[in-house]
């Protein structure tokens, strides 16, 4: 080439480009897993406040609570829309209610709803502490022999272990509301028909599956909120990095995380 420059080089270039962003990924989930075994051994010597805990569980609760409804009610009534799309000519449409049923429990009802807090809470948790970190107030806090630990990521990471179940059962019922809606006035299915069928296919360990996975992404989130933020660097900028990563390994933990429990859950424990 006129420049001297090789496609062996261009390859090599790529592998260490590769193995230099891998290494980087590995050391952050090592310094993730570092300070979630620190917040929780500071959690266990001394709990956090009750009030600071309430106070995160109201932001990531409460302001939220619009947000799962529309998103989990318009998720039900595309789950009965498509649920009867495939049904029809294969089974008989009383098994509709049951398809929605578990498909909401299991699968839509956790994931979507984590995503979506995920994304809006995630973000919100790594600004608020960013902005803290490049304005050295969590320097400050250490200053006046104030554990950040304690003060500022457990009890975000206990309220979003806590309001994700809970947010988690609200998706379920409006989903599940939203595909009946669909099912009786679009799809023609008879009321009674809709109602037995949520009577015969509901299963608590479908139930209890869907929250287990619930507690393990909000712990996620909470993490990941809390870790970009306090490895934000750079100012205004790097608080707009951080941010997004935050919102990025939140979803795609959530995902992978989703998988792993799933093989665990239906393959081991409730098999």
């Amino acid at each position: 080439m006129a420049s001297g420059v090789t496609p062996d080089d261009i390859a090599l270039k790529g592998v260490r480009y590769a193995s230099g962003r891998l290494g980087d990924s590995l050391a952050g989930v090592g310094r993730a897993a570092t300070m979630m075994l620190e917040a929780t051994q500071v959690s266990l010597r001394r709990p956090p406040s009750v009030r600071l805990i309430a106070q995160q569980m109201g932001a990531i609760g409460v302001d939220s609570l619009w947000l799962v409804i529309v998103v989990s009610l318009f998720t039900g009534a595309v789950a009965a829309v498509q649920a009867a799309y495939q049904l029809t000519s294969v089974v008989p449409l009383k098994y509709l209610s049951g398809v929605i049923l578990r498909s909401v429990v299991i699968e839509l009802g956790p994931v979507l709803t984590a995503l979506v807090i995920g994304g809006r809470v995630g973000a919100s948790m790594a600004a608020e502490l960013g902005t803290m970190k490049v304005t050295e107030q969590i320097d400050a806090l250490r200053a006046m022999g104030i554990s950040p630990m304690r003060h500022l990521v457990a009890p975000r990471v206990l309220a979003a272990i806590i309001m994700l179940p809970v947010l988690t059962i609200y998706a379920d019922a409006i989903a599940i509301f939203g595909g009946y809606v669909v099912a009786v006035v679009v799809v023609n299915v008879p009321s009674p028909i809709y109602l037995q069928g949520l009577r015969e296919f509901f299963e608590m360990k479908d139930l209890l599956s869907g929250l287990v996975k619930a507690v393990f992404f909000g712990s996620i989130i909470g993490m990941m909120g809390c870790y970009h933020g306090f490895e934000t660097e750079g100012g205004a900028e790097g608080v707009g990095r951080a941010t997004t990563m935050a919102v990025v390994s939140s979803c795609v933990l959530i995902l992978i995380l989703d998988y792993i429990l799933a093989s665990v859950l239906f393959r081991i424990i409730f098999a």
